[in-house]
């Protein structure tokens, strides 16, 4: 970026709605000018309004001219500062889709005193002006790009501060913790100390459970952004790429009586009850001489590893329960968690003439019986996802999904482990307060009560032109 997002006093345009041709667009304009540019290139249609005192929170329809003619009809609203998103005066001017009109007007408007904003630049200052916290913020930039229930209801609860609440919650019990020390520096030379260490190994033990708490919650959120990877496994030919098709409603993978088809991971989402899952079809799993296929099988392991989920393909109609078995055994054998979600997924019911005899163990085991190639009960599939997921977690605690945020915890953690450490070594407080000092830091810019200009254009430069 060639322009600093500190130096923000100038009158900023940009156009707020997607890029091409609407029926509407709508158009941005905010600083210290924006009435002042306002009044000069919109004339209100009643004339008992008055552009030199200009009503505010109201849409008043009029007309923009450029040099004596006529551009376009449209619908102003301005918000007086500090009552606004930005923090100060706004202005939205609705116009019409044409991209004509809407180039037309942002060279106006840059005509008269403004400038074509950056990216995130209303929302950076939204967050100079203490309209929101950084966190907050970049949350902003998450709900815009939301593309699932669960990563939308992620970002709002960011967005409406719970996060930040919790982070604040933190840095108010380590700043009273850090008083106590700095106390004790004070009267150093009278040996007094203010604080019982006790209380204070209590403290720091309860606060490192909550960031422990926060960071846990990151593998979720960041697999809910992201999409849920869910794997399909198998032997060759038991109906897995079948089987992604029938679940994606379209030939997505394709499919073949040949054994071995599959040599590469086959990847594609779908939303299911407002959750995005990630689905990845993965080479058959057998021992075989071909290189290229024992090459699609040892990446098979990869996303099987990478996977939240695995679902085990076999054919019902060809299996026998020491078959399952071994199969289970292995795969948990090259999985790092061994405790991954692992669903049965027998397939060809189409194919059955009778019952098999390993229905009964089949059933202990909650395998779930389909036809991919006939598409039934694939429903049941997507019902066991969502129980797998376990919901109940997006509304019962505070999810942690930005990368920035996790790694500041992960540092706020290790400066905790520092100070526990220090108590235990009988370390000086003034040595102890440096340890403080850096968990306060490393909290505190999450929200951004500790930042640089670096970090701020980082952040704001993701987001798009107008927001």
């Amino acid at each position: 970026m060639t322009q600093s997002y500190l130096s923000s006093n100038d009158t900023i345009c940009a156009i707020s709605s997607a890029n091409g041709t609407g029926a509407i667009a709508l158009v941005r304009l905010t600083g210290q000018k924006a009435i002042e540019i306002l009044n000069r290139i919109f004339v209100p249609s009643r004339r008992e309004t008055s552009t030199g005192d200009f009503q505010f929170n109201k849409a008043i329809f009029g007309k923009i001219f450029i040099d004596g003619e006529l551009l376009d009809e449209v619908i102003v609203t301005a918000f007086q500062n500090p009552y606004s998103y930005s923090g100060q005066d706004l202005v939205e001017i609705s116009c019409h889709g044409s991209i004509y009109i809407q180039q037309q007007l942002i060279e106006l408007l840059i005509s008269n005193g403004a400038r074509l904003a950056q990216p995130g630049e209303f929302t950076f200052r939204a967050f100079m002006n203490g309209k929101m916290d950084l966190s907050q913020a970049e949350a902003v930039a998450d709900l815009i790009a939301s593309n699932s229930e669960t990563s939308h209801k992620m970002a709002l609860k960011q967005m409406k501060g719970g996060f930040s609440g919790k982070i604040s919650e933190l840095r108010a019990r380590l700043v009273h913790f850090a008083s106590m020390i700095e106390l004790e520096l004070d009267f150093s030379e009278e040996d007094v100390e203010f604080a019982n260490r006790e209380d204070l190994k209590n403290l720091l033990t309860n606060i490192n459970t909550e960031i422990n708490k926060l960071r846990s919650s990151f593998s979720l959120g960041n697999v809910m952004k992201q999409g849920i990877p869910v794997a399909i496994a198998g032997k060759p030919n038991v109906g897995k790429s079948t089987l992604l098709n029938a679940i994606l409603s379209e030939e997505r993978a394709l499919v073949s009586e040949i054994p071995g088809t599959t040599r590469d991971a086959i990847e594609d989402t779908i939303n299911i009850n407002g959750i995005n899952f990630r689905f990845i079809d993965t080479a058959g799993l057998r021992h075989t001489n071909d290189t290229i296929e024992s090459m699609g099988i040892e990446r098979t392991y990869e996303k099987l590893n990478q996977a939240w989920i695995v679902l085990y393909v076999f054919d019902i109609t060809d299996i026998t329960v020491d078959e399952i078995e071994d199969a289970l055994t292995e795969i948990r054998n090259q999985l790092d968690d061994p405790s991954k979600t692992i669903i049965l997924i027998g397939n060809k019911t189409d194919m059955l003439t009778e019952s098999p005899h390993v229905f009964k163990h089949l059933v202990d085991l909650e395998a779930i019986f389909i036809s991919a190639k006939r598409d039934e009960n694939i429903n049941l599939i997507a019902e066991r996802l969502l129980d797998a997921v376990q919901l109940n977690q997006l509304t019962d605690q505070t999810i942690v999904y930005n990368m920035r945020h996790f790694e500041a915890l992960n540092q706020a953690s290790v400066s905790i482990g520092d100070i526990t450490a220090g108590f235990e070594q009988g370390i000086p407080s003034d040595l102890i307060a440096i340890d403080i000092k850096q968990a306060l830091h490393h909290l505190g810019t999450i929200t951004g009560e500790i930042t640089n200009e670096e970090i701020l254009n980082s952040i704001f430069g993701r987001f798009c032109i107008g927001k």
